[in-house]
């Protein structure tokens, strides 16, 4: 926020209000909002917690604050990027003209474990694969907006941006008075508008459903709330069933056809006669129906294969191969570990970079070197050195901070965005993401998995 002591333009209203304000009774809102988040239940599990407790993303009450020209760069940039991707996807499944431009190694696609040759050839409506994506983003020092992380299979988190607005309109219904604050309620009438968009052209009033593993997910409640949000039926794999070369679903008035599956669990669980034969998490039969074009499933199988890490540094080219225009947004400079020579070079600099797992997520199985010991740093050399193509590196950016209510009273803490695109007729998203926090003093990890929090968004209207 704070550069030279100066609030961001976009800070500057909300920080006449808030310097004001007694501590103690922003922490009696703190506590307020709390109580509400845990009477409503938002809460997620932490895979390996042997305890298996649920627990509460904390939530601060000081929101990350975006102008309306800097929201206009991250809309256009995120669209760019998702639509590029997009075409890629369609591509490597069909003709392949970007392999064969040797623009992306051929043998990085058709070997990578999300690339599913069942896709090869299959005609989706509109060429959509990731109908909704999650775009990570930070703005590093130098004032540019860069990508972290494209996530094209299920990206989490949308829930907690809408409840966090929720929450600070409850609290502070005076500051929406002050502020043109562009609203986010309408995420769930979007997301519903783009589901439908791909079901099968012959069907008129396409059912939707939201397909969940089930209740010990760790982002479970944001399936219900979605599912809930949209006015659809919340279904797990036992619920559905293939009959006649169509999917149905199990009701008490009897068989009712499924049109769309909004599913939330990974592709070797989605159909136990094609992928994964112990899943007993999908339907059996459920992708004969998706190739017939009797079904769609969102996002589409098969989308892994574009926000596996080792793709992520070929992204500003697709941009370029696909639409013939330059990266609005900035992507990260990336080592691929895969190759000897940044191999060599990650190597010999450890204790400087960011090493993550080609397939990771949510935090797990990283490195920052910075924040690592020596024992941590030689313990992942090891993990590197047994399987180098399974890593990429990064520098150590230094993510922008946002003014956090912390057990001291209001600090920076580091903090990133996740943006929602929704892909159907059209690329939209609605004005705002999901902002993360490192809660901890000088962290850079913002995961809620690693004791990250998260605070609303808002884009400033002109």
């Amino acid at each position: 926020m704070l550069l030279d002591g100066i609030p961001r333009p976009a800070y500057r209203a909300f920080n006449d209000w808030l310097q004001p304000q007694p501590l103690d009774w922003l922490r009696q809102k703190q506590a307020e909002a709390d109580t509400l988040f845990r009477r409503v239940g938002i809460t997620f599990a932490v895979y390996g917690d042997e305890s298996g407790a649920e627990r509460l993303i904390p939530f601060d009450t000081i929101p990350r604050v975006i102008s309306a020209a800097e929201w206009q760069t991250l809309e256009t940039g995120c669209i760019q990027r998702v639509t590029a991707l997009n075409r890629f996807l369609h591509d490597i499944y069909h003709e392949q003209h970007i392999l064969r431009a040797g623009v992306v190694p051929a043998a990085q696609i058709l070997t990578n474990t999300g690339y599913q040759i069942a896709m090869q050839g299959l005609d989706l409506p509109h060429q959509v694969y990731s109908h909704i994506a999650g775009v990570d983003v930070i703005r590093h020092h130098d004032g540019g907006f860069y990508v972290l992380e494209d996530n094209l299979r299920t990206p989490s988190g949308v829930s907690y941006m809408l409840e966090n607005r929720k929450m600070m309109m409850r609290l502070f219904p005076e500051l929406f008075a002050r502020h043109r604050v562009a609203p986010v309620e309408h995420y769930p009438n979007l997301l519903l508008e783009t589901l439908r968009a791909v079901a099968p052209p012959e069907v008129g009033n396409p059912t939707v459903v939201v397909l969940t593993p089930g209740q010990y997910n760790s982002a479970y409640f944001e399936h219900a709330f979605l599912a809930s949000q949209m006015g659809v039926e919340l279904v797990e794999g036992q619920d559905l069933f293939v009959k006649d070369g169509l999917v149905h679903m199990r009701t008490t008035a009897g068989p009712q056809r499924v049109d769309v599956i909004y599913r939330r669990l990974d592709d070797a669980y989605l159909d136990p006669l094609e992928f994964n034969p112990n899943s007993m998490l999908g339907v059996p039969g459920l992708m004969s129906v998706y190739r017939q074009g009797r079904v769609a499933v969102c996002n589409a199988v098969g989308t892994g294969v574009a926000d596996d890490k080792s793709i992520y540094p070929y992204v500003p080219d697709m941009i370029r191969f696909y639409l013939d225009e330059e990266p609005i947004l900035h992507s990260v400079p990336t080592w691929q570990l895969r190759k000897p020579d940044d191999l060599a070079y990650v190597l010999a600099h450890l204790p400087e970079l960011v090493v993550k797992e080609v397939h990771g997520a949510g935090g797990y199985g990283m490195l920052v070197g910075p924040a690592a010991s020596r024992a941590e740093i030689e313990a992942y050399r090891a993990r590197v050195l047994a399987d180098p193509s399974n890593f990429i590196a990064q520098p150590t950016l230094s993510l922008s901070t946002c003014p956090t209510f912390v057990e001291a009273g209001i600090a920076p803490r580091h903090i990133d965005l996740r943006p929602f695109v929704l892909s159907g007729r059209k690329v939209q998203l609605v004005a705002g993401g999901l902002t993360r926090v490192a809660l901890k003093e000088g962290s850079l990890v913002v995961n809620s998995s690693q004791g990250g929090g998260t605070k609303d968004t808002w884009i400033l209207e002109d």
